[in-house]
């Protein structure tokens, strides 16, 4: 038996950074919201005891349970998609804040070329460098960098973002909210090498605060204490800025706004009366097995990319990308990122156990059309960094590319190198291939019963060149730094879902400016159903040179503007 709620003004589906800011700003203007997350609540006071590398780090204690929900994986349409038994490629989260809760911090501005790389690539290059005869599907996001500067300035001052300004990046209207974090050795060894180079190296922007801050929502953020368990921790000192700590209780101090745990919603509900909007969800509490329908004037879908996407599949909204016919946009422009970098061995130790999630610093030089590409076989670039998020001992096993990878060798190479090894990263955009999309597998189910989510994804030319590209570059800084001996990453081959790259999954659900190759507008409203709305990195028409969440943010306040919009005047929103 399904029980009927009372209707309420709104209701997202997922509790982390997007359901958090949408929450909080319909909340403040007034409207009744409910949050629904599958997992269960936390907080800065769960997270007293979190410095277990082994339960956190490699167990995945705040990840995805494999076992209730999951997704399938191949490389190409010939292959059969099998599911991940185990995280890897990508970790994730779980529970209320979602990955908000477990990520590093660092809150990147996309780049002006990133939301008009088809138009400017066109107007710098001409048509033939778009790849279009080689499969890429590039597009505009129907948003310029200018249109969204004001929300990732609003999404900056909520969570109190340490950083300075990229001199290669778009305009700003206001400076970081809070200073940049400490420069230390290592990260000085760096900007002194690029600075060598004729680079312009500055610090990279985190929500690992350097100073206490108190947000425009009258939220205090604490001051890194430097501790190096971010990624894939909670921060115990409530100085990692996250959902739990920023939009949750904002939301919750106006008395509009509910979180409901274990909710698990199955379903996003058309009206049968007009098809073009939907009337609320269908639920399951995770604990009874009950079944609940939660009406909304407004349905927000707020969780990660691949349940965005599963939640409009499942409910037959939206018609499914076909990559032979390339009909359809749902599941279209799924993206990734590449890791291009170099290893630098040196007699010198070092602190690297010590850090922050987001502690580094950062050249663009090599990101965006930020150079030319008349004569290289590829498109966009990435940020090159280096990073002090503090080497733990389990994970951190780096020998010489001429050493076992078992044995005493291995051991005594592993423990001499623990901190005298640095490594400079570039992180490299991938761009949209019509073979790589979103689909759903109905030869596996979920833990209620919905089919998987497929993934046929791999690894393009286009991304082999960029990788390769970024790993010379990188080999260059590290180089000027010193180094005894440098490694240079190897070229990719297929893609792997096995070991851990990033959490940087993207598109799925892409914006833009026209319903054929789109599923949501500029104000992340769905073309097919007015009061349904759909925000995430599913959103990106294709993945940059940088880590989402900043630009995850600025789209979220954006469509928490369309969400309020369309409460007081309904109907198609427009940009203005």
């Amino acid at each position: 038996m399904v029980t009927e709620l009372d209707s309420v003004d709104v209701v997202t589906v997922g509790v982390g950074w997007t359901g958090g800011v949408v929450a909080a700003e319909a909340a403040k203007a007034g409207l009744n919201v409910v949050g629904l997350e599958r997992g269960h609540a936390r907080g800065t006071e769960d997270y007293q005891n979190i410095h277990d590398e082994y339960k956190y780090a490699i167990r995945y204690e705040l990840m995805q349970d494999t076992s209730k929900e999951t997704l399938t994986f191949r490389n190409n349409r010939d292959q059969r998609a099998l599911p991940m038994r185990q995280l890897g490629s990508f970790l994730l989260g779980s529970n209320l804040g979602g990955a908000g809760t477990h990520w590093n911090g660092v809150t990147w501005r996309f780049l002006p070329y990133d939301f008009e790389i088809r138009s400017m690539t066109e107007e710098n290059y001409g048509e033939e460098k778009l790849g279009d005869d080689e499969g890429y599907r590039i597009q505009d996001w129907g948003i310029t960098y200018d249109e969204l500067e004001p929300y990732f300035d609003q999404f900056e001052k909520t969570l109190g973002v340490s950083g300075e300004p990229n001199p290669l990046g778009g305009h700003r209207s206001d400076d970081y909210p809070t200073p940049p974090m400490i420069k230390t050795r290592i990260l000085q060894m760096f900007e002194d090498a690029a600075s060598n180079m004729d680079y312009q190296p500055f610090m990279q922007p985190s929500s690992n605060l350097s100073e206490q801050y108190e947000n425009p929502d009258g939220q205090t953020i604490e001051a890194c204490q430097y501790c190096a368990f971010c990624e894939r921790f909670g921060c115990e000192y409530g100085a990692k800025s996250s959902p739990e700590v920023t939009v949750i209780p904002t939301a919750r101090e106006t008395g509009n706004y509910e979180v409901r745990t274990h909710s698990n919603v199955v379903e996003v509900l058309t009206d049968e009366d007009d098809e073009t909007q939907v009337s609320g969800v269908r639920y399951v509490n995770t604990r009874t097995g009950e079944e609940f329908i939660q009406p909304a004037d407004i349905v927000v879908l707020t969780s990660y990319v691949f349940n965005n996407y599963k939640l409009l599949r499942v409910s037959d909204i939206g018609e499914q990308y076909n990559p032979e016919t390339e009909e359809g946009t749902l599941g279209r422009n799924y993206c990734y990122q590449v890791f291009g970098g170099a290893t630098g061995f040196f007699d010198e130790q070092f602190n690297t156990f010590m850090g922050a999630g987001a502690l580094g610093i950062a050249i663009d030089e090599f990101n965006g059309d930020n150079f030319d590409h008349s004569d290289l076989d590829f498109l966009h670039g990435g940020s090159i960094t280096i990073s002090q998020t503090g080497s733990r001992p389990i994970a951190t096993n780096t020998t010489r590319p001429d050493v076992p990878s078992w044995g005493s060798e291995f051991k005594q190479d592993s423990i001499e190198n623990f901190t005298r090894t640095l490594s400079v990263s570039g992180q490299g955009a991938t761009l949209p291939h019509r073979e790589n999309y979103l689909d759903i597998d109905e030869d596996y189910e979920d833990a209620a019963g919905l089919p998987l989510v497929q993934l046929t994804y791999n690894f393009t030319d286009q991304d082999r060149a960029l990788q390769q590209y970024l790993a010379e570059r990188s080999a260059e800084i590290m180089e000027e730094m010193g180094a005894n001996e440098v490694a240079v990453d190897e070229e990719l081959g297929d893609y792997d879902i096995a070991p851990y790259q990033s959490t940087h999954n993207t598109g799925g659900t892409v914006m833009g400016d026209d319903p054929q190759n789109s599923v949501v507008n500029n104000y992340l409203q769905h073309w097919d159903r007015d009061n349904l709305f759909v925000v995430g990195a599913g959103n990106f028409a294709h993945n940059s040179g940088y880590n989402p969440t900043g630009t995850v943010g600025a789209l979220a306040y954006r469509c928490a503007e369309g969400v309020t919009t369309f409460a007081e005047e309904g109907g198609r929103l427009e940009e203005e």
